[in-house]
């Protein structure tokens, strides 16, 4: 055929294998090895080797200590083997049944800021026939879980998390974020009273850490007080301000770390964006839970260059 530049024919081409062949490999070198073929994860695998309780929490069917238990009380499966013990690695082509039925494929990872109202229990399920905290959230929520939990009367933050992990990472002691409170009691105390629980205090055997509390307001014969302490332990504040002769009334939970109450209604939920929630979380944390990948980081690495060139420029 003709060369339309040159008008001379090209050189013919011959032994050109068949379309949709490879080439024959060259003398003395070993043929390229087929691509290994993809094999997709069993439904609801994990995507990584791990423990069957932490794959069972990252899928959010529960904590990973409810994981744990679920697993010793013969609720639990592996490839058709039921579990006696949660010491056991998973990976992506088991096959995990929970009760009969297929782990759920894990999601993304979110967090939501609700404000609970007084009077609902934060549990899943309460002996008791109470109102509970997630019969009352809106129906087209997924499955979550409290990272902590509001005792019956205590109101505000709760925080509500899809992922099993998340929330024993946020739970942690080590963790050791800020929770701030408004309270209200019935009684008299002094400032100075209050400074002496920056020390901690032990009340019927129980140790209470440091606890942050300034006398904001005098009503009649109720006080308003701010309240900031970092472990949380179950009726801290009620039991502490208890051995000052305080009475608490109400109590309203403003924060939890970095995320804050603030206008959201009672009864309102509201997903915290995952980029602010990467980034609380910490680089390490975030990658593990699948919160940053290299689009963030190359994200990142672009916004950190603009800001070093514009602090050089000044």
């Amino acid at each position: 055929m003709p060369n339309r530049r040159s008008g001379q024919r090209r050189p013919e081409v011959r032994n050109r294998p068949p379309a949709g062949t490879s080439k024959p490999a060259r003398a003395g070198t070993a043929p390229r090895r087929p691509p290994a073929p993809v094999v997709p994860a069993a439904s609801g695998a994990p995507v990584e080797t791990m423990r069957v309780a932490k794959a069972m929490a990252r899928a959010g069917l529960c904590s990973r200590r409810d994981a744990e238990r679920w697993v010793e009380a013969g609720r639990v499966s592996v490839n058709g083997e039921l579990l006696k013990s949660p010491a056991r690695d998973v990976g992506p082509s088991d096959r995990i049944l929970v009760d009969g039925k297929p782990l759920p494929t894990a999601e993304p990872v979110r967090l939501w800021r609700y404000h609970k109202p007084r009077g609902l229990v934060t549990t899943h399920r309460d002996p008791e026939g109470r109102p509970t905290v997630f019969e009352k959230l809106p129906p087209e929520m997924p499955r979550v879980m409290s990272i902590g939990r509001l005792d019956l009367n205590t109101e505000g933050l709760l925080l509500l998390t899809n992922d099993g992990a998340l929330a024993r990472h946020m739970e942690l002691p080590s963790t050791g974020w800020l929770r701030r409170y408004r309270v209200r009691a019935h009684g008299k105390v002094t400032q100075e009273a209050l400074d002496k629980l920056k020390d901690g205090i032990e009340v019927d055997g129980v140790r209470y850490g440091p606890i942050d509390a300034k006398l904001d307001t005098v009503q009649g014969a109720n006080i308003w007080m701010t309240l900031s302490l970092r472990e949380g332990k179950n009726r801290e504040v009620r039991n502490v301000l208890s051995t000052l002769g305080l009475d608490v009334n109400r109590l309203i939970r403003l924060s939890f770390g970095p995320f804050q109450l603030l206008d959201l209604v009672h009864g309102a939920v509201e997903s915290v964006p995952r980029r602010v929630l990467a980034d609380q979380l910490g680089l390490k944390l975030a990658r593990e839970l699948g919160l940053r990948d290299e689009a963030d980081a190359a994200r990142d690495r672009r916004i950190n260059a603009k800001t070093a060139a514009k602090d050089g420029d000044a």
